[in-house]
């Protein structure tokens, strides 16, 4: 099974998230990873742009956070290794990731992925990149002071990694207003570190949240290196043979049922209706637009001028049935009709079965 996630082309326009959405579809055709979620394949119809990927029913870090785990440290040093190897693979590809990894979804066997590369950037190479992006909390020290020659580089991946190690291990969230660079390096150089953690997690972690990035650890060389780390078979890790030490409940949602009813009940334009929309738009046709819906339209077909259809080579021998209609229609509301359930009236990232 897979997920597809789609956002509604005309809304894109609107809100000028064109060029994102295929910024995050070019990252994404040429990464494959057993700790991301892959993007196996992307296709449109007249209204929307679909990226199918792979499913994980597990859950997000923060959901599990806030069911009150409380995960222990084995399970976060599995962790660590598992998103190192992903972060590893993303840098040889040159790419900065810029996101939250408490947001980093679950499988149901237990291990995270990576995923959202909606703002991740690809680094030319002796180029830092300058741009301020992400979510302030996981944003490294040298981010806020980006404006300067110097930039960033992948380091602050890492040190992102560092505050999910430390959020799961504390078991809740760091509220904190970053709003410069001396008040992140204050913050963090008088944490408090629990007396229950061992002193090889707690300086893994200062290593991780180390505020000069030259000093950081910010290679996979360095946590391999490291003496906490010593007795973990990386070949194991990166084919998953490791258990993890927490399990996702199956037959369970999780995640907020109240949220995500909420995101159905305010859909407005859901795709099990497309069929019957599109027919009305075409007999609409010859009516009577305002000129302001007759520009916003004019704008939806540039979405259709770049490619959006892609497909895995290592899909195609394991491509399922309702996949190969996908990659085959061409009177695609139809097929839609029958395979989708809910759609979206916006551009941020939906998902559905």
């Amino acid at each position: 099974m897979y997920a597809m996630k789609y956002m509604n082309k005309q809304k894109c326009v609107e809100r000028n998230e064109v060029r994102n959405v295929f910024k995050e579809l070019q990252i994404m055709q040429g990464l494959e990873h057993p700790f991301l979620v892959n993007l196996w394949y992307s296709f449109q119809d007249e209204e929307d742009m679909f990226m199918v990927v792979d499913l994980l029913l597990g859950g997000d870090l923060r959901y599990h956070l806030q069911q009150n785990v409380r995960f222990q440290e084995d399970t976060v040093k599995l962790f660590i290794c598992e998103l190192a190897l992903a972060l590893d693979y993303l840098q040889s590809r040159r790419i900065i990731h810029r996101s939250n990894y408490l947001l980093t979804p679950i499988f149901l066997s237990g291990h995270v992925h990576i995923t959202d590369f909606n703002i991740a950037t690809i680094l030319t190479k002796g180029m830092q990149v300058t741009t301020i992006a992400g979510t302030k909390p996981y944003m490294a020290p040298e981010m806020f002071n980006s404006t300067k020659p110097t930039g960033y580089s992948f380091a602050v991946d890492w040190w992102s990694l560092g505050i999910t190690a430390y959020e799961l291990l504390r078991g809740r969230v760091l509220y904190i207003q970053l709003h410069s660079l001396l008040f992140v390096v204050g913050f963090f150089s008088t944490v408090m570190y629990p007396a229950a953690w061992s002193k090889e997690m707690v300086s893994l972690v200062k290593k991780l949240l180390e505020p000069n990035p030259e000093e950081r650890f910010a290679q996979l060389k360095n946590i391999q290196d490291f003496p906490y780390l010593a007795d973990i078979n990386w070949d194991a890790v990166l084919q998953k043979r490791i258990m993890p030490g927490f399990i996702p409940t199956k037959g369970r949602l999780n995640c907020d049922p109240a949220f995500e009813l909420e995101e159905m009940i305010l859909e407005s334009k859901p795709l099990h209706k497309k069929k019957k929309r599109l027919a009305k738009k075409e007999k609409d046709t010859n009516k009577s637009y305002s000129s302001q819906v007759r520009a916003k339209e004019r704008l939806v077909p540039t979405v259709l001028e770049i490619p959006f259809f892609a497909q895995k080579p290592t899909l195609a021998s394991l491509q399922p049935t309702w996949l190969h209609y996908a990659k085959h229609a061409t009177g695609f509301s139809m097929w839609a009709n029958h395979h989708y359930g809910l759609g979206s009236d916006h551009p941020q990232p939906h998902f559905q079965l």
